[in-house]
């Protein structure tokens, strides 16, 4: 089967290339990225009519940012649903992708070839990164180095889908497999 994912931008891509062979060993997963969010919304409606074949399986990964998530992912299901593809699956990376590595400093520290972050992981701050008002600017006081596509492709290959704390990065994982388990 191929899981076409529409996504925002280069650094959603480059964190899953390396992370999706984890989740979706054997499958064919076409990355879509976009030049942010407007541009993403703009097009959803676009690509999944113009897509024909029917056994292609859509995710939509939207970072939350400030929206509230519930209202966003309504929104996004809808474009799917006026495009004719109820099946699309449709995650919301709560507030954006640097949640999801800090819901993994084992990979930051090993992606980064850093040391000391990891231990890190059991502080309150880093339990739930979810509820982190700015992941990116709290990554970069971890790695002041940390760039988002060079970080993303670093980091991505390296998180663990059973370990990660960040709630969201745990939903999308839960999704692609229940997407797949349903499809077999």
């Amino acid at each position: 089967m191929t899981v076409v994912f529409l996504i925002e931008e280069r650094s959603m891509q480059e964190a899953l290339k390396g992370l999706l062979p984890k989740i979706l060993p054997g499958e064919t997963c076409i990355l879509v990225p976009h030049a942010g969010k407007q541009d993403l919304e703009k097009s959803i409606q676009r690509k999944l009519r113009a897509w024909r074949d029917p056994k292609v399986r859509f995710v939509v990964v939207h970072d939350q940012d400030s929206a509230d998530c519930y209202l966003l992912k309504n929104r996004l299901q809808g474009l799917c649903r006026k495009a004719g593809r109820e099946n699309c699956l449709v995650r919301i990376a709560c507030r954006e992708l640097e949640s999801w590595f800090l819901g993994d400093l084992e990979a930051v520290e090993s992606g980064m070839a850093l040391n000391g972050i990891a231990r890190l992981q059991e502080k309150r701050r880093f339990r739930d990164p979810d509820r982190l008002g700015n992941p990116e600017e709290e990554l970069r006081k971890l790695v002041p180095s940390y760039q988002q596509i060079s970080g993303a492709r670093a980091i991505g290959p390296l998180l663990n889908p059973e370990k990660n704390k960040s709630r969201s990065f745990q939903v999308f994982v839960a999704g692609l497999r229940n997407m797949m388990s349903n499809h077999r």
